[in-house]
């Protein structure tokens, strides 16, 4: 779908991140949703049962101050928590515990780049609410006959990051998305996983005339749990947006969810706006004043941040700015890298494995580099044997991912070793006279002059080595003796 020339695209990102904690945001329920039965953690507190009273995580409160630091929040000495009031069926209080205008943080930003040019989006506020329960239904929502729901989840600390609408195009929204990501990781405060909900995202997509300061009629895009659906939404929606305009026709505030399957946005519901939630300050929570000594102590521990461990990548290992951009998005990779480094292994090398073959293999089976069964020391060694002249490129790539399908790389390793490259002179001249008598009119092309001749007979001598002959030394023997 085309992408709007005549309209400049204006996108706010509303992205919600499951806090890592123990405990729900208000009650001493476990956070664990996703492996026990339905409603098995819930209690009057987080089911809103009459009589009930919420009290509040430390740990919550201290997560959300954390990443609004990381993300160049100022954090106010007061603050408070709301009601806000709206009905869904799994929402079992009727309302959210929320926060509206006094929030934990406000007026931040968040750099990062798009195709090598800097860019920076304001973040308006990070608060902290809870989440809500998870509907089951039977079949497809259009059709189900019947819904169940499952509160494991309600009350669980959520934290809701809101940008300012500083992004224009599809690009920059999912790379914001993709740095924001990183960055809640490395604080370690949510784990990223977007495919299981614990991180979402909400889109607010608008056009406007090239050149014209009011912004359009904004609509919300809903249910995106990649980064390609975010690209893919916000692509779509401003295709439908351009031609609605083009035709005449005005756009409706409006909610809308992003079928994935289907490649486009449905209308859901017409936008709510503030007060049609009727917030209100919670009566059963205290408001809190946050001491300029936690923020400070808060402060201190916060890790090196991708983007500084990204320029001390560049710096300290000679790596490009694309290279260690793509390392540093993700701290167990980051980590594996530095860890290969560490063992032994020149970074460049280390670079080029985790960033092809390996995120290959990984991509390929949505998995995580730490729960790869090929450590860092098994990748040090494997590039130590290249670089010694043990083994070639080819013999290793296919070692790597016999290492990769297997429990425990050890043994694919240790019989790599013995298959060793061939370099003797001798073993190689064999093959090269072998290669040279089964194959005249070949010599005799390259003794022509042509060039491509003379690697179909490399060809010929790796496949009678099976991939063992050291190539540059095999190439060598040919040319010698085809004087």
């Amino acid at each position: 779908m085309a992408v709007a020339t005549r309209y400049e695209v204006v996108v706010g990102l509303e992205v919600h991140a499951q806090v890592l904690t123990q405990s729900k945001m208000f009650c001493g329920c476990s956070t664990d949703y996703l492996t026990t039965p339905p409603n098995a953690n819930t209690c009057p507190v987080c089911l809103g049962l009459p009589g009930s009273l919420p009290v509040i995580n430390r740990r919550a409160v201290e997560a959300t101050i954390r990443t609004a630091l990381a993300l160049n929040c100022e954090i106010p000495e007061f603050s408070k928590f709301d009601r806000k009031n709206y009905f869904y069926p799994d929402l079992p209080k009727g309302y959210q515990i929320s926060q509206y205008d006094l929030p934990f943080s406000r007026n931040g930003h968040l750099d990062f780049d798009v195709k090598g040019e800097a860019r920076r989006c304001g973040i308006t506020r990070v608060h902290l609410e809870e989440d809500t329960g998870k509907l089951q239904h039977a079949g497809a929502i259009e059709e189900s006959q019947s819904s169940l729901v499952d509160f494991n989840r309600a009350g669980v600390p959520l934290m809701e990051i809101v940008s300012e609408p500083d992004l224009r195009s599809a690009d920059e929204a999912r790379e914001y998305v993709m740095r924001l990501r990183a960055i809640l990781q490395y604080i370690g405060v949510n784990n990223g996983d977007m495919e299981s909900g614990q991180l979402r995202c909400d889109a607010n997509v608008s056009l406007r005339p090239v050149g014209q300061a009011e912004f359009g009629t904004k609509v919300e895009v809903k249910n995106m749990n990649s980064f390609r659906a975010i690209h893919r939404a916000i692509e779509y929606e401003i295709g439908r947006q351009t031609e609605v305009l083009d035709t005449g026709g005005r756009l409706v505030q409006e909610t809308r969810g992003w079928n994935d399957a289907r490649g486009l946005t449905v209308s859901q519901r017409t936008k709510e706006f503030a007060e049609d939630y009727r917030y209100f300050p919670e009566p059963d929570l205290p408001p809190l004043e946050v001491s300029r000594e936690w923020v400070a102590e808060i402060r201190s521990s916060l890790p090196e941040l991708p983007a500084a461990r990204r320029e001390r990548f560049i710096t300290a290992y000679g790596l490009t700015p694309y290279d260690a951009s793509l390392l540093t998005s993700s701290k167990p990779m980051a980590a594996y890298f530095e860890e290969t480094v560490r063992l032994g292994a020149p970074a460049k090398a280390v670079a080029n494995w985790i960033l092809s073959d390996f995120s290959r293999l990984l991509n390929a089976d949505h998995k995580e580099i730490e729960e790869a069964s090929v450590k860092p020391t098994h990748l040090q060694q494997l590039i130590e044997l290249i670089d010694s002249g043990v083994i070639s490129g080819k013999m290793a790539k296919e070692t790597f991912e016999v290492m990769y399908r297997a429990p425990d790389p050890a043994p694919a390793l240790t019989a790599l070793k013995g298959s060793s490259q061939i370099s003797g002179d001798a073993e190689l001249e064999a093959i090269a006279e072998q290669v040279i008598a089964e194959n005249a009119k070949s010599v005799a092309d390259f003794k022509a002059g042509k060039q491509q001749a003379l690697k179909f007979l490399i060809g010929q001598g790796m496949k009678i080595s099976k991939g063992r002959a050291n190539p540059q030394r095999l190439e060598a023997s040919l040319r010698e003796k085809i004087k």
